[in-house]
């Protein structure tokens, strides 16, 4: 535990990041504590965003762009190589591409099944069965953790707060629980699936794993998830809720079922760009795009304009959410090529931490930073560990989120479809449920990975 603690802090200030190619190193120079001190501002900004008032995009932004702006006027001003600083802002672009695409059409999707009624039905049929507060409870743990793997997880967090603030109002001995056990679930579930996290969609888009290989991380992340499940449903009511049966029953709109169909096909069409013709995930999610589009002209002629218009689906699309992945991406970036991030990457040696323990470390890390920042710092780096770690870190990056109300995109969403509910305090009061989760889940990988070899 203290070899874990000791990584911890030394991560905070350098998340482990390494390289196999020669890097300039500027952490001695101005523009390299400018852009460590920028990067600290603007992240105090991002993690404090309801108490200034600001949308998290907007310091991610500024840090991004502004950071490799500075590196750029250093090069000019000392006469160095400016071709470097382009060649690693494209790479960076490039990077940042292959996720806001794909992101950009899961959303798509999700905005449009939200208009055609999909989630209204599921919201009725979840009140009007009768269910108690528990029963719901575990409905909606279990929806969120199978919906997160191909959703992803700030949405399915979004749709199912959205179910629970429904359902009830004001108790808040069913919201805080149930809203910790959306987070957890939508986490967990999202770990075992390429495009379930963002981490896990940085994983899988890097060639550390194959399609299939996330999978095998679906027993510890269950069983993790259960764990806490259990303990948060002990505090949960065996009361059932109010419930008026003069409410007309939502209908999905037509076409609403094709488009379920087309969603399925488009993540197939991702894996089988991504597997087997080796193009970039989001170029298949880009072809179900497409797919969508078609359809949307063939409902229009059938049933007038405003029957369903996929751009009116992207227009709901939560932008500030995909601006953020640019600007931290950008400065996790910037951070990289001044050469701050290659100072603890020497934790992951054998004769230091090693691969197990400095993974470990970063579900922690990842509760406290974000998960997203330091599994960028993590693939840029390389460290040298086996698959198994690799698979690992994924796990505890994508879990480790649920450990702080803040930690994760989901924990961040349902705190603002909560507010005044579900806080920082009122998920801090269940934590040590969380942690007993995290081990388990660790334990499984360990007994599995480790000692039987299964994978």
């Amino acid at each position: 535990m203290f070899k874990i603690f000791i990584i911890l802090i030394l991560c905070v200030f350098n998340v482990a990041y390494a390289t196999n190619t020669e890097q300039i190193n500027l952490v001695d120079t101005w523009v390299g504590i400018t852009t460590l001190g920028v990067f600290i501002v603007g992240y105090y900004v991002i993690a404090n965003e309801e108490k200034y008032d600001v949308d998290k995009s907007l310091p991610a932004l500024f840090v991004g762009i502004f950071t490799f702006l500075l590196i750029a006027v250093y090069f000019i001003l000392n006469g160095l190589d400016i071709k470097l600083v382009h060649e690693e802002a494209e790479n960076v672009i490039l990077e940042i591409a292959e996720i806001f695409f794909f992101l950009f059409v899961a959303m798509t999707y999700i905005e449009s099944l939200i208009y055609m009624g999909v989630f209204d039905k599921l919201k009725y049929n979840l009140v009007s069965k009768g269910f108690t507060y528990k029963k719901l409870f575990w409905a909606t743990g279990f929806i969120a953790f199978f919906l997160s793997p191909i959703a992803d997880n700030l949405t399915t967090a979004l749709i199912l707060s959205t179910v629970l603030i429904t359902i009830e109002k004001q108790k808040k001995e069913f919201l805080v629980p149930g809203a910790i056990n959306i987070v957890v679930a939508a986490n967990a579930g999202g770990a075992w699936s390429p495009f379930g996290d963002i981490t896990t969609l940085m994983v899988w888009s890097s060639g550390k794993g194959d399609f299939l290989d996330f999978i095998y991380l679906f027993p510890a992340s269950i069983v993790g998830y259960l764990i806490t499940a259990f303990l948060l449903s002990l505090v949960v009511p065996n009361t059932k809720p109010e419930f008026d049966a003069n409410i007309p029953i939502p209908k999905m709109k037509e076409g609403a079922k094709a488009i379920i169909i087309l969603g399925i096909l488009t993540i197939v069409m991702a894996v089988v760009s991504h597997q087997v013709l080796d193009f970039p995930a989001m170029w298949g999610m880009m072809g179900g795009l497409v797919l969508l589009k078609i359809y949307s002209y063939k409902l229009k002629k059938e049933y007038g304009s405003e029957h369903f218009d996929i751009f009116q689906s992207m227009s709901k699309i939560e932008n500030n959410t995909l601006m953020f992945f640019f600007g931290i991406l950008a400065a996790v970036g910037a951070l990289y090529f001044v050469g701050w991030l290659t100072l603890a990457s020497v934790i992951y040696e054998p004769n230091y931490l090693g691969a197990t323990y400095s993974n470990i470390a970063v579900g922690f890390l990842s509760a406290i930073v974000d998960n997203v920042p330091v599994m960028s710092a993590i693939l840029k780096a390389n460290p040298n560990m086996d698959h198994a770690n690799w698979l690992l870190v994924t796990l505890t990056a994508g879990i480790g989120g649920s450990l702080i109300s803040f930690g994760s995109a989901a924990g961040v969403g349902v705190m603002g479809k909560l507010k005044g509910i579900y806080t920082f305090n009122s998920h801090m009061k269940y934590a040590w449920m969380i942690l007993i989760g995290y081990f388990v889940s660790i334990a499984i990988w360990y007994v599995q990975f480790d000692i039987l070899k299964f994978y």
